[in-house]
């Protein structure tokens, strides 16, 4: 159709959808590359007639990737941008109801980990006609909500398209979201049935061709000259290096600096493999689940440079980590994070402020004592022996499948993990042999996002050729709450390699329940009310059942060969190996701030509740 000098396409809403995301395009690893990899989708009534009309007539150009499960197609998408440093997206679509519901989850966790996933969810008719429809919601008092109002929470970007042409407008906009740096989060659109399939005359110039970058924020002259000031004062400074290191592809930058100017850097749990082990100023992860090293030299220091980082309280000792008289500065792209407590600010992309900090310092370098100190600290922290286990079976530790699999994988492997007490034997014991090769997911702390990030992880890597093997670490608990993708995995032929560490129940939250005084009770599977007999599960044979090929171990001297045989494996190979319950990496953890009853029968935790109450004194409170 034309009108005037203006050409237009008669396309339903769904087609014209898809057809702008397969126009977009940018640049990763040196060529061209569409901005969507694909589409996880499970279809319904919502989604499958309009959308999955567009889907197919676009598979060549954008797969559509079946999921088993809506909340783990997020976590797959989440997995996905990560691996790409955010410079692709993946979209995940359900149908209403339920479906939608079962991804809100997974935005959260895209939300909290500042990661780009479009979530397209089908929503109840416009025209009302029909209402209410299967799986529709009533609110009696505003029958404009649906359930999807639910994404408003846990997105940067929130729309529901009640007319087509509002797609020109919003789709957009929630791209340019999903490419800001500072904002950078998933987005949301709500997709009425009938609207998806009414047509509408829309501009070519819709559908044209661009190629998008990723915007790099320059830093503010007169605050690079303050933070500059305010370094050279500083006699025992020390950079903490977050996730957004890794987002601004700075991890070759920061190594430059810290070098140049003798500062030692420690990492945070998302930051891990911003440097190499092997690097001199490499100083380990901080914070609760951190290091002796690392988190020593944080309550020592007079400056803490934070870079990338939203300063969560796994970080920070709940914010008792610092020395009461140290001062922050909040290099970040988002204003709201580089603000917290009152820290300087230096708002900018990493990479391009830390080349400005570079030139402002002019030759200063830290305290040669104060490097000396920290390196002697590392030493001890490096050469401490691994904790063993102590049941009567010999059962391995976590921390001894951790370093068996980081002695035993390549340099190009990827491993992920998440929640439980994987995270913190990670970033206690894992030593990093390539940048960004590290996916824990700790800023939602979600279980059941290791296989499914796994999977999506797994498309990435091939995608990019990168080589090496995708490893996820997942515990008996996450596994038992989300499992569905190793057929994923099977289906698509995207190997992984899954280390699963059973332990009988949620080993690391009892131990928290211990910890505070607190009888064991329904964390452990026997432990759990009502339950007879502690019948255990046989993840291999379950693992088995879903094409995968598996083993089972009981001790340390055989997990080699397991590993092995996994590696040569022409597809997805789950290693259940049984640990020790109770045997955790010690040393190093900060204070961490947890509620605990005032009133209480039990004298031992009014007594683990005096012992929190004395850590909030070395609290920060704003300052």
């Amino acid at each position: 159709m034309a009108t005037g000098s203006h050409q237009y396409l008669r396309l339903t809403m769904a087609q014209a959808l898809v057809r702008h995301l397969t126009a977009q395009r940018i640049m990763v690893d040196g060529r061209e590359q569409g901005l969507f990899g694909g589409v996880f989708a499970i279809f319904g009534h919502g989604n499958v007639i309009c959308l999955g009309e567009a889907l197919h007539e676009a598979r060549a150009l954008l797969p559509t990737w079946r999921g088993q499960n809506e909340q783990s197609m997020g976590f797959a998408a989440a997995a996905y941008a990560k691996a790409y440093g955010r410079r692709r997206i993946c979209v995940a679509s359900s149908s209403v109801g339920p479906g939608a519901t079962n991804m809100v989850t997974a935005a959260a966790v895209a939300h909290a980990n500042r990661l780009p996933v479009l979530f397209l969810a089908g929503d109840v008719f416009h025209h009302r006609l029909p209402a209410p429809v299967l799986q529709q919601i009533e609110h009696f008092d505003d029958p404009t909500i649906s359930v999807n109002d639910a994404f408003k929470t846990v997105t940067r970007y929130w729309d529901r398209i009640t007319h087509p042409a509002q797609l020109i407008q919003s789709l957009p906009a929630a791209i340019a979201t999903m490419l800001d740096p500072a904002d950078c989060g998933p987005a949301f659109l709500g997709l009425p049935q009938d609207v998806q399939g009414i047509a509408y005359d829309y501009p070519e110039a819709f559908f044209e061709t661009r190629v998008h970058r990723i915007r790099r924020m320059r830093p503010d002259a007169e605050e690079v000259e303050s933070a500059a000031a305010r370094i050279k004062r500083a006699q025992r400074p020390v950079i903490i290096a977050g996730g957004g290191v890794h987002y601004s592809a700075a991890t070759k930058t920061l190594a430059e600096f810290a070098a140049r100017h003798q500062v030692p850097i420690v990492e945070t749990i998302a930051g891990m493999a911003t440097l190499l082990h092997a690097n001199p100023f490499n100083f380990g992860t901080v914070g609760v689940t951190g290091t002796d090293c690392a988190n020593t030299l944080c309550g020592e220091a007079d400056l803490v440079i934070a870079v990338g980082t939203r300063l969560q309280d796994f970080t920070t000792g709940s914010w008792s980590l610092f020395d009461e008289g140290a001062e922050l500065i909040g290099l970040n792209v988002a204003r709201y994070d580089a603000s917290k407590h009152l820290s300087l600010p230096l708002v900018g992309d990493a990479h391009e402020s830390l080349r400005a900090l570079d030139g402002a310092l002019d030759g200063w370098h830290a305290d040669a004592r104060w490097n000396e100190r920290a390196r002697k600290l590392r030493d001890l922290w490096n050469e401490r022996p691994a904790v063993r286990g102590n049941t009567a079976e010999g059962l391995p530790t976590y921390a001894e499948i951790v370093l068996a699999v980081n002695r035993l994988c390549g340099d190009k492997d990827r491993v992920i993990t998440a929640a439980g007490g994987l995270p913190g034997e990670l970033s206690a014991n894992w030593r990093s042999r390539s940048t960004a090769s590290v996916d824990i997911e700790y800023g939602y702390s979600c279980m059941g996002y290791e296989i499914a990030g796994g999977w999506g992880a797994r498309i990435a890597q091939l995608e990019r050729a990168t080589g090496g093997d995708t490893i996820v670490f997942v515990g008996d608990g996450s596994y038992l709450l989300l499992n569905s993708d190793i057929y994923s995995s099977v289906l698509t032929v995207r190997k992984l390699i899954i280390i699963l560490c059973d332990n009988g129940g949620f080993a690391v939250i009892d131990k928290l329940q211990r910890n505070t005084g607190n009888i064991p009770f329904n964390n452990y599977i026997a432990d759990g009310q009502g339950v007879a007999s502690a019948i255990p599960v046989d993840f291999a044979m379950h693992a088995r059942s879903m094409g995968a090929h598996s083993e089972t171990i009981r001790s340390i001297e055989k997990f080699d060969a397991a590993f092995a045989r996994a590696q040569k494996s022409d597809r997805t190979y789950v290693i259940e190996v049984k640990v020790d319950p109770y045997a955790w990496t010690e040393g190093g953890h900060a204070w961490w701030d947890i509620a605990t009853p005032e009133v209480s029968a039990r004298p031992e935790v009014l007594a683990a509740g005096e012992k929190v109450e004395s850590g909030r004194a070395r609290q920060r409170r704003g300052v």
